[in-house]
């Protein structure tokens, strides 16, 4: 016999008709050679402090801490009866084999490794690893199950993260507690997360709002505005010194550009979108995301991946016909869909993109609540948008000199209009009243504009701008800031060519800082800062004086230095750059720089 161990009952139940286990008993299914039973989430958890003794038992106590176990202890926290039955079952001689059939990640890991190691057999455990709970890729994957022993680093993850939540979570609460005179919770992620809130919250309240001013000119043919200013009667003068007058334009620059697709979700990004697009909070999402994954609506919910691999190409296109079948309102991207856009084997650790499930047009859906409909809807959505085709524009810029002051005017072109052209079409589906007003292109679309051309009879007015507040935090925002929080978040797109061989790939794809900071920190410096006369060594954002003294010693104006340009401006010789379309001649001098109020230090130019 074999026993299989799902998460739920409803993961469970999925597995059930696959093997034939149709028999139902007190606590699981038996049946053609196979027992299925299941956890309710997590049965079994860290022992508290209490349970390990009487030195941290009582009162709380600041000669109590720290707390560190010796060793580790685990106990059942919910449904004893239920880890009754599983007992009894992994103990039955007739079991020669336990299949873990929980989620596929490592708190899924846990649940079950929890159990195993509570119930104290040691029988053979092979690993059941799918993305969804369709009966044809639960049966693929019961014909390639895995040794259990694969996935040790994967329980390892988790279990670590349990002990930094015990360690950080427990030991300061106890510690504030006693220190504060009266009961503070603080928690690995919840109390920076809360800090965060609190700084932002800090920061609107004491924002002091300044105003400032632009010179707005219309030529009859377009608008063009100044570079801003501080003082209003500079705005009023040149108001009235430009109007009337001409304006000749001295530069046309015209740059092609394309706008990719979004990428398909993953769990944090959907959890954002329908925040920002329904309101829902995160909480909601991960569980509607959940119960559409239990109905088999939708691929597995808690991935961090936003790609799917090369052999579900097709499949996934059979899903983009689906879709159009179901939501014919969310529109048609124009062009094909462009599936192959949206694989990338390397981002596909554990789980692929969230996406919806093939067959979903035979689904019946009415039973689904408004919540769940509107979630799937949004993620029937994402994948039209993502597999659509660029939206690709020319970027005009006009650059004007009137009354002895410089104005420009931007403009954009559309040549393509890509996924674009069904962005509004599932904007309107979704209801979001708002998406247009916060998200609609208001560039202009600038006339055939020549160097040398001059306009007559300006019309020129002064505008008032008021600087804004930060905003506070939505569910939306909040993901964002936490997702970034500490720069943790790395891909091939943002690290440095040059250090791409440094970093060291961990289990779930992300790159370890670890192995580049041990790097860099043997690396040699590559001269000496010119403002304080410390190292300049390579980073991983490129060059930066290691005393963090303030100079953007790795740039100029946005643009990156080589290695070899900026050890010859620290030998004390010129360079010459083009920036921004012009020839720029870099010295090897400090020069202070003022932008918006606050001081700034890089190379100087001539």
């Amino acid at each position: 016999m074999k026993l299989i161990i799902g998460e739920k009952p409803d993961v469970a139940r999925s597995i059930i008709p696959v093997v034939g286990a149709e028999t139902k008993r007190q606590g699981y299914y038996e049946g053609d050679g196979y027992y299925v039973s299941w956890c309710y989430g997590h049965l079994a958890g860290l022992c508290m402090p209490p349970d390990y003794g009487e030195m941290w038992q009582g009162s709380w106590a600041f000669e109590k801490l720290p707390m560190i176990p010796n060793s580790w202890r685990l106990k059942i926290t919910n449904h004893s009866e239920q880890f009754a039955v599983l007992r009894k079952l992994m103990n039955e001689p007739a079991v020669d084999e336990i299949i873990c059939a929980t989620d596929a990640d490592r708190e899924g890991e846990c649940i079950f490794r929890y159990v195993y190691q509570l119930a104290g057999f040691r029988k053979p455990v092979k690993r059941l690893w799918v993305s969804d709970l369709e009966a044809s890729t639960i049966s693929r994957g019961l014909s390639a199950l895995k040794d259990d022993r694969e996935y040790d680093n994967l329980f390892g993850a988790g279990f670590s993260r349990a002990k930094a939540d015990w360690l950080v979570g427990l030991n300061a609460t106890r510690l504030f507690t006693v220190r504060c005179g009266g009961k503070v919770t603080i928690g690995r992620v919840q109390t920076p997360t809360l800090a965060m809130i609190v700084k932002r919250d800090y920061d609107i309240k004491h924002f002091v709002k300044e105003k400032y001013f632009t010179v707005e000119i219309d030529t009859g043919a377009f608008r063009a505005v100044s570079a801003e200013i501080k003082d209003e009667n500079a705005a009023d003068m040149l108001a009235v010194r430009a109007s009337g007058t001409t304006a000749a334009v001295t530069d046309v620059s015209c740059e092609r550009k394309k706008a990719n697709p979004p990428k398909l979700f993953d769990l944090t990004e959907l959890q954002k979108a329908a925040n920002r697009q329904f309101g829902y909070t995160a909480d909601e999402v991960s569980e509607i995301a959940e119960e559409l994954y239990i109905r088999k609506l939708s691929s597995y919910p808690r991935t961090d991946s936003m790609y799917i691999s090369s052999d579900m190409e097709q499949t996934v296109t059979d899903v983009i016909a689906d879709v159009h079948r179901v939501y014919p309102e969310l529109g048609v991207p124009a062009g094909a869909p462009d599936v192959k856009r949206c694989i990338n084997n390397g981002k596909v650790s554990g789980h692929h993109a969230l996406i919806p499930k093939s067959g979903i047009a035979a689904e019946d859906l009415s039973g689904l609540t408004e919540a769940q409909s509107n979630v799937l809807k949004l993620i029937c959505a994402r994948l039209l948008l993502a597999t659509g085709q660029p939206h690709i524009y020319d970027a005009t810029k006009v650059t004007l000199t009137c009354a002895d002051t410089e104005f420009s005017a931007v403009g954009k072109k559309v040549l393509q209009e890509g996924w674009k052209a069904a962005e509004k079409a599932v904007k309107k589906a979704l209801a979001n009243k708002n998406a247009d007003s916060e998200h609609e292109d208001k560039t202009q679309e600038l006339p055939s504009v020549e160097k040398g051309q001059v306009y007559h009879d300006i019309a020129a007015e002064k505008v008032l701008h008021w600087t804004s507040p930060p905003k506070l935090y939505t569910d939306d925002t909040l993901l964002t800031a936490m997702k970034y929080a500490g720069n943790d978040s790395y891909d091939e797109d943002t690290i440095p060519k040059g250090y791409y061989g440094s970093f060291k790939l961990s289990d779930n794809g992300k790159y370890a800082n670890l192995e580049f900071v041990l790097d860099a920190e043997n690396e040699p410096p590559v001269g000496k800062c010119p403002k304080c006369g410390s190292d300049i060594k390579k980073s991983m954002y490129g060059f930066m004086c290691s005393a963090k003294c303030g100079i953007n010693v790795g740039k100029i104006f946005g643009k990156e230095l080589t290695e070899q340009q900026l050890r010859a401006l620290l030998s004390g010789k010129d360079i010459a750059v083009t920036i921004k379309g012009k020839k720029t001649v870099i010295m090897p001098q400090v020069a202070q720089n003022e932008y918006k109020g606050k001081i700034y230090y890089q190379w100087a130019t001539k």
